[in-house]
């Protein structure tokens, strides 16, 4: 089933898109065409937002879904005039809440993904920084400051791994391959065996690892699944010999793998 899905926010968006994209993604048979309404924070950009959502509702022949973070009631107000399933989640969640607490909330936009604290951003900034220059085994400098140090073979998700820790939970990520002269000699990176208690793998699929490596570097020795078999088997081996726990990359995604190696590390997240 297709069907237009917009998310409308006086500011980024982004809340709007993760709420929503979390409820459409329950509908396997839905094939949704999405389309985001950032900074909707006047009365006429609300009217222009409508006038977009009911054209594309004549054009499909159906009411475009539309899920909301709009603050201002002038603003919420005229987005209800629209001809779609508008789904508002500052009134459902937020009345509520003020119900529950005997409290009226501030009614300010960009709240979630505004700069609130310098500090936030700024430990958000530096922990970006230190995952970039400690990207794939780059720099020695600086591990005693690292919360986490990813190792793995090549293409098993180390760098997108390290950085969405570092944008969306401000952990310190470095991240180290492990390369084939490793891998014979059954040893960890660098000086890292100084650093046992932060180390963490990652491991994935050969067959997997087949295919990414197969679009860098087609019909190579190094894409091979013979060499992506060797190499997984001899990393894992690696890993348990010298106590690394490892988490399967294969079907997990970032997100999932972030979380789960804060949990084992016993780490906070920080919420930007």
């Amino acid at each position: 089933m297709k069907r237009t899905v917009f998310f409308v926010s006086d500011r980024t968006g982004i809340t709007a898109e993760m709420l929503g994209q979390s409820l459409i993604s329950q509908f396997d048979d839905l094939a949704p065409e999405r389309q985001s309404l950032p900074f909707i924070d006047s009365v006429e950009k609300a009217e222009a937002a409508v006038a977009t959502i009911n054209l594309a509702g004549r054009a499909e022949g159906q009411r475009p879904l539309v899920f909301s973070t709009l603050v201002a009631d002038d603003t919420r107000a005229i987005l209800q005039r629209a001809n779609a399933l508008v789904l508002d989640f500052f009134q459902v969640f937020i009345s509520p809440l003020e119900t529950e607490l005997g409290l009226k909330s501030s009614h300010t936009a960009g709240r979630s993904h505004g700069m609130q604290r310098a500090s936030d951003y700024n430990r958000r900034i530096d922990a970006v920084n230190y995952a970039l220059s400690h990207d794939d085994g780059v720099s020695n400098r600086g591990l005693d400051d690292a919360d986490v140090i990813l190792v793995g073979i090549s293409r098993s998700g180390k760098t997108p791994t390290s950085l969405y820790l570092a944008l969306q939970c401000g952990i310190r990520c470095a991240n180290y391959p492990l390369i084939p002269e490793d891998l014979d000699k059954m040893r960890l990176p660098g000086k890292l065996h100084h650093y046992r208690g932060k180390v963490w793998g990652l491991t994935i699929r050969p067959d997997r690892l087949h295919q990414i490596r197969s679009e860098r570097r087609p019909d190579s020795d190094y894409a091979s699944l013979g060499n992506c078999r060797r190499e997984v088997m001899s990393a894992e081996t690696l890993m348990q010999t010298h106590g690394v726990a490892y988490f399967d990359s294969t079907n997990r995604s970032i997100e999932e793998l972030a979380t789960v190696i804060l949990q084992q590390a016993g780490l906070e997240r920080h919420l930007f």
